[in-house]
């Protein structure tokens, strides 16, 4: 994928840069605007992370050009300190998601891969409304999780406060932006924020805002994320990682549904829906003093958990074929299936980094193919991975053949329809069930 990064910060634009280089990417810099402007001219980008402020032409100004006369982009908006009101602003004008200064590289190749999938999905369906692909993927395919599933869609149409707890990586953004997709809330705005990537110091700011003059700096009035979020959905993650004194603001927020913004004495009425999601045992944190009880309670009103992907094997199959397709439909990669090898390699391993490791995994796996089918020596894993008990590769194949006949059973047949379910090509899933020998008297194209 060819990105362009557009950051006046020179240490800050040319990390994220290596960073994304290092990941396999084709990257281009721009210092400024009218820099970017020219090379959008003269290029084809896949997608663009862009700064807000900036001399001469600012990321505002480039996305006007963007939406009135310049390519058909996707864009991640980078916006630092109190700009959350101008990063919502370039939503609306076009930008498919903002990001917080300073946060990890790793958060910001994440939304940029969620912008150019939704840019794809939207590219091949003419007329659709904007939306995340990992929406309308089915958030897993394993029995295990369907407990799970069944309570996210109960819970989605409702207005109630819901805690998404689970380990790193096991997809608990994905499950809040499930919720609030299907929730009454889903014309409304979804503002995801990492509160453990935000400064001690800044939170209070970030999340209610403030008023012109309550700090040195504060040059303007600036909206936080709750008013941000009005009509919509809040998700504050790593909510365990709240200090504690915020912890009391929070509280009071969310039992009044009224903010006071920084250095202001006005009472604001809000109307958002929170959705909290934390890797840490928050009973613990309550039993040591670390967390509120009263907050816990707060927050908990219904807990989903996510299961971690090794309690979920039918989801490393579904999951990997899943990005391997999205690899190649980006055209990253002429790699197009896997072999069984390679997923009794996939199958035996434990995954602590879970989805998002596997994602990463099936990442490099592509690049250092020798062959358009992943085989065991493409994937580097750690040097005792063959101390965790392989699992057998007939009971894979024999998930897999039942994913396919329920995933055609859902579809009436339908192929087409099959395939882009279960995250693969047409020709792929012919190739499957001509290999499992599956009955073919009811496809249909």
């Amino acid at each position: 994928m060819h990105v362009l990064i557009v950051d006046d910060e020179d240490n800050l634009r040319k990390t994220l840069a290596q960073y994304l280089s290092l990941e396999g990417w084709n990257v281009t810099e721009a210092s400024n605007g009218l820099s970017a402007k020219k090379k959008l001219e003269e290029q084809a980008f896949n997608a663009m992370a862009l700064d807000l402020r900036m001399p001469g032409m600012d990321g505002l100004e480039l996305l006007e050009w963007l939406t009135g006369e310049g390519p058909s982009l996707p864009v991640v908006m980078m916006s630092a300190y109190g700009d959350v009101g101008d990063a919502v602003r370039a939503m609306k004008a076009g930008a498919s998601d903002y990001l917080v200064k300073p946060f990890d590289p790793e958060e910001l190749i994440i939304r940029l891969k969620k912008a150019a999938r939704t840019a794809q999905t939207v590219k091949h369906r003419p007329g659709a409304e904007t939306t995340e692909a990992s929406e309308s993927a089915p958030i897993s395919r394993d029995a295990a999780m369907k407990p799970v599933i069944n309570l996210l869609k109960k819970a989605a149409p409702s207005d109630a406060t819901i805690l998404i707890t689970g380990e790193s990586g096991t997809g608990k953004e994905v499950a809040a932006r499930y919720i609030h997709t299907n929730s009454e809330r889903s014309r409304g705005p979804f503002i995801a924020v990492n509160l453990g990537g935000l400064p001690e110091g800044l939170i209070e700011s970030e999340l209610f805002g403030y008023e012109k003059g309550a700090f040195t700096g504060a040059d303007s009035r600036k909206i936080g994320y709750f008013e941000a979020a009005s009509d919509g959905t809040l998700f504050l993650d790593e909510i365990g990682e709240l200090p504690s004194a915020l912890q009391v603001k929070l509280l009071r927020s969310l039992q009044e549904k009224k903010i006071q913004r920084l250095g202001g004495t006005g009472i604001i009425p809000v109307n958002v829906r929170i959705i909290a999601a934390t890797n840490r045992n928050l009973e613990k944190a309550v039993a040591e003093g670390s967390f509120r009880e009263d907050l816990f309670y707060r927050i908990n009103v219904i807990n989903a958990n996510m299961l971690p992907l090794r309690k979920r094997p039918a989801d490393i199959l579904y999951l990997s074929n899943l990005f391997l397709h999205r690899l190649a439909e980006n055209g990253r990669t002429r790699v197009n299936e896997f072999s069984d090898s390679a997923l009794d390699v996939l199958a035996s391993y434990k995954f602590p980094g879970n989805v998002r490791e596997l994602e990463n995994m099936i990442e490099r796996a592509v690049i250092l193919a020798e062959s358009t089918v992943l085989q065991p020596r493409d994937f580097t894993l750690p040097a005792d991975h063959s101390q965790i008990p392989a699992q057998p590769s007939g009971t894979l194949k024999q998930m897999e053949i039942r994913m396919i006949q329920e995933a055609l059973l859902r579809n009436e047949g339908h192929r087409e329809r099959t395939a882009r379910e279960l995250g693969i090509t047409r020709k792929t899933l012919l190739n499957k069930i001509n290999s499992y020998g599956l009955p073919l008297e009811s496809k249909r194209n």
